[in-house]
């Protein structure tokens, strides 16, 4: 994998992404302490707090026997993403996982949609946010407003890509917050607070916060709590990429968040930029596949993508400073040498 980091995370190799899909064993890995072991026979969701009139729980086998299921195709990504990229263009190291390109992957979800576990417990005319907690150690949490918790594509999701939540994946359930940084998508869920006034923790006050001269502080977080994830790509070659000067086909992601990517730009070394074409699925809160053809010559090149949203979004030259390195998506500057087989 192109990322090692701690033992608790892993990502993928962006140059060894065939499918649409990301298989469960490659699945790009962020924990923030241990994988807790729970026993789904024992394990229960409790929906409380002020936002609620009746407090509630929910069994494994209620989630499978009595609601609707739906499956879904999103990408998370790690809002640390390219994180070591942003440290090599300001030369520093930033603190948190040294993320590569690879802290982003897609799956097919599958469980029953947050709302309708939220309804049932009868919510409040003032509810405004809703937090899922983890059962992990550290009980990882972070909330969201309460038109996110009620969207059609927010789940509670029971299985990934056909198959039973993974372990390490958030079994016996998670939720998957479409479009949103991956912290947002809390594994091994065990409580939903839903609250009637705006919920503080360290997950959205101290860290996953955008603080710097650009981000005005909004107390008492330190910054700007990050939501959705902003419009990047990446090239489906290793970094640095060896090619032979034949005719080829590059190919690469790219994601907007809760957007959908409408257009692909691609420029190799000064030539003017050219558009790449975009191949099926194309989903909102998914990536998409794009491809260029190139003949390279000999030597050293550079290859530069920029990635277009929906609403008129494109990934920009520079980002602006932040402290902890989050949010990294602009131009990045693929190097590529060409060379014939030895």
């Amino acid at each position: 994998m192109e990322d090692a980091g701690t033992g608790l995370d892993y990502g993928i190799r962006p140059d060894r992404t065939p499918g649409y899909i990301t298989p469960i064993d490659r699945f790009f890995l962020r924990s923030h302490a241990p994988t807790p072991h729970l026993n789904a026979a024992r394990w229960s969701l409790r929906i409380e707090g002020s936002g609620v009139r009746e407090p509630i729980t929910y069994t494994y086998a209620d989630l499978w026997d009595h609601f609707p299921l739906i499956s879904m195709i999103r990408t998370i990504e790690c809002a640390g993403n390219r994180r070591a990229l942003f440290g090599e263009e300001c030369e520093l190291k930033f603190q948190g996982t040294q993320w590569g390109r690879g802290a982003i992957s897609t799956a097919e979800w599958t469980g029953v949609r947050l709302r309708d576990l939220l309804e049932p417990a009868g919510i409040t005319p003032r509810a405004c946010e809703v937090m899922p907690e983890a059962l992990d150690e550290i009980q990882a949490r972070r909330p969201m407003p309460l038109a996110k918790a009620l969207a059609d594509d927010t789940l509670l999701a029971l299985a990934m890509n056909g198959e039973t939540l993974p372990l390490d994946h958030g079994y016996p359930a998670r939720v998957v917050v479409s479009g949103w940084l991956g912290a947002a998508s809390i594994k091994w869920v065990g409580r939903i607070e839903v609250s009637e006034h705006p919920l503080h923790v360290p997950w959205n006050t101290e860290d996953y916060v955008l603080i710097g001269p650009d981000y005005p502080p909004r107390a008492p977080s330190l910054g700007v709590p990050i939501t959705g994830i902003p419009v990047a790509s990446l090239v489906e070659l290793s970094w640095p990429a060896r090619l032979r000067p034949v005719p080829q086909v590059i190919r690469g992601r790219a994601f907007a968040g809760e957007n959908q990517v409408t257009a692909v730009e691609y420029r190799i070394d000064e030539d003017s930029w050219q558009e790449a074409s975009l191949a099926p699925p194309e989903i909102p809160g998914a990536w998409v596949r794009w491809q260029f053809s190139w003949h390279p010559e000999s030597g050293d090149h550079t290859i530069r993508v920029r990635a277009t949203d929906g609403q008129g979004r494109t990934q920009p030259d520079t980002v602006p400073w932040n402290d902890l390195g989050y949010c990294y998506h602009p131009v990045l500057s693929h190097p590529v040498r060409v060379e014939s087989a030895t």
